[in-house]
């Protein structure tokens, strides 16, 4: 192999460094991009029965309608009438954990759940959490 550099090969390098072309990043080009159909609900105000009610009919509606991700605000609890209640727990009356708790417990529904996870600060934060629907098969 041949290990000099010919003068055509320098002089085409440097003309490429002086100019202002630029290469595609071909990683950039090949990255899939995620685009999400997404549904919110706030839960404020509700109670839990309510709540689960609703989180239910939501979950299947969404996956009907191949919604990929649901946001579930439910408020960190802090304004709960549970807090005055010594006989009801302080964890499970509390929407923030009895709603996942609900989800996570229900078979038929968690068939149609990749993932539940926290939100992002700017969509609730820790008083909310995501949903990532699975997508529905037997629509085309």
């Amino acid at each position: 192999m041949n290990k000099r550099i010919s003068d055509k090969d320098k002089k085409d390098w440097e003309s490429f460094i002086k100019s202002s072309e630029k290469l595609p990043n071909k990683d950039l080009k090949n990255q899939k991009k995620k685009f999400f159909k997404v549904r919110s609900i706030d839960l404020h105000g509700y109670s839990l029965d309510e709540a689960n009610k609703i989180i239910e009919d939501l979950i299947y509606n969404a996956y009907l309608k191949s919604v990929n991700k649901l946001i579930v605000v439910t408020g960190k609890g802090l304004h709960s009438d549970n807090e005055k209640d010594p006989y009801i727990s302080k964890d499970l009356g509390i929407l923030k954990y009895s709603v996942p708790e609900f989800i996570l417990n229900n078979r038929n529904l968690m068939s149609m759940i990749n993932e539940i996870k926290e939100a992002e600060i700017e969509d609730g934060g820790a008083g909310a959490f995501y949903i990532f629907l699975k997508k529905n098969k037997s629509i085309k």
